[in-house]
């Protein structure tokens, strides 16, 4: 692999689509090795922006300016970080050469839309998960639920991220809400929507896990150590690194997370999701990028989720092993406003083992990640509750 100068006729340059808090980190772990960024989103001042080497504002849907932005730009590497992108035209730009997609557009596709993850893993691979179905009007989904779903029971867009539109339906009562929440709130409306039936399950793991080439060059999948997180109303609080867990349980994992990394193919570092209850494991979902809960690898690992991301897209060794248990905690925007303060950075990093990463997000919201504390301790309690209270004292407030 040669890697040349940025902004230079030799440079090596790697296009995000997709420029939030983990695109973000993907460009300096790039930058590291000599990589020119450049970062796209639908909005301004996105936080990769405010690194990279130049940015564009598109709107990532429209297959027209994601082929402009591409044919202006002629990256080396199309690095996708969101779901909400045209898929279709980045499989044409695959087809005529001359870049690399990452992992490649058949897994982009696959990945962003629930509805061909899932096919793939459960009817295809034969991977356990949840019993589902899809539904394109109401009374389908109504059926659905009818013909052994059951209560309680999830309803999702096909195409979100973050927990946007997912709803855990309790009850008939609660079924139209979250169809219409779900038909709403999605990254993208394709017209369809995933009813999941709810696993008792002890917990939820990511299980990132890397294709990258092996010192022969030869294709190898890489595992980190397995992820416990916790969530609210569907989208990420906390996460910790490692989560317990037995070792056949650990094995179980790996298997099915091999099995649909192996299927999706190409290189690159995946977050694959997992139920666990004892030594039982349900797949739930994939992407094919750095996923939120494994911030948390900041600290916790000697290379992080992002430098394992970058080093396996230039086909450079990677080394999974954890360094620390460490823990993560989200800070979220707390208002609605614009160009926000922050406060409290003195006292959170007064936290022994601490760390504060501010996102720099141009606009918050009151459910908004805005950044996140990470901590490391000999115990992942003991870390959690760092990680928690360094986050508790960071305040957010509207520019007077």
């Amino acid at each position: 692999m040669k890697i040349g100068t940025p902004n230079s006729p030799t440079a090596t340059k790697a296009l995000l689509l997709g420029s939030g808090e983990l695109g973000k980190e993907v460009a300096i772990s790039l930058q590291r090795y000599g990589v020119e960024v450049i970062a796209v989103d639908r909005y301004g001042h996105a936080p990769a922006m405010q690194v990279a080497h130049r940015s564009h504002v598109i709107d990532m849907t429209d297959p027209v300016a994601v082929k402009a932005v591409i044919a202006a730009e002629k990256p080396d590497f199309i690095v996708p970080e969101l779901e909400a992108i045209a898929t279709d035209a980045l499989a044409e730009i695959e087809a005529e050469g001359g870049v690399n997609i990452v992992p490649n557009a058949r897994a982009i596709q696959l990945t962003m839309n629930r509805e061909g993850i899932r096919q793939l893993a459960a009817e295809q691979l034969g991977l356990p998960t949840s019993k589902y179905a899809f539904a394109e009007t109401f009374e389908q989904l109504r059926a659905a639920v009818d013909a052994g779903i059951g209560y309680p029971c999830f309803i999702k867009p096909t195409m979100s991220s973050s927990g946007k539109g997912q709803t855990m339906v309790k009850s008939p009562e609660q079924l139209q809400a979250a169809w219409d929440y779900a038909k709403a709130a999605g990254r993208a409306d394709t017209g369809k929507v995933i009813v999941e039936a709810k696993i008792e399950f002890d917990f939820e793991i990511t299980l990132l896990t890397v294709r990258a080439l092996d010192t022969e060059g030869r294709i190898a999948t890489y595992f980190c150590q397995p992820i416990g997180h916790r969530q609210e109303n569907g989208d990420y609080r906390e996460s910790w690194q490692p989560q317990s867990m037995s070792g056949n349980a650990i094995a179980l994992s790996q298997q099915i997370a091999g099995k649909v990394t192996e299927a999706l193919g190409g290189l690159g570092l995946f977050g694959v999701e997992l139920f666990v209850k004892a030594d039982r494991v349900w797949f739930s979902e994939v992407s094919p990028r750095p996923h939120d809960t494994g911030m948390v690898t900041m600290v916790s690992q000697r290379q992080s989720e992002f430098d394992l991301h970058a080093r396996a897209i230039l086909g450079l060794p990677v080394n999974t092993e954890l360094d620390k248990t460490g823990a993560s905690a989200v800070i979220l925007g707390g208002i609605d406003a614009e160009a926000v303060v922050y406060q409290g950075l003195r006292r959170a990093l007064a936290v022994a083992d601490s760390e504060i990463r501010l996102f720099g997000k141009p606009e918050a919201f009151v459910s908004r990640r805005m950044g996140v504390a990470l901590a490391t301790a000999d115990n992942v309690a003991d870390a959690r509750a760092k990680a928690v209270e360094a986050a508790s004292l960071i305040s957010i407030s509207a520019a007077s």
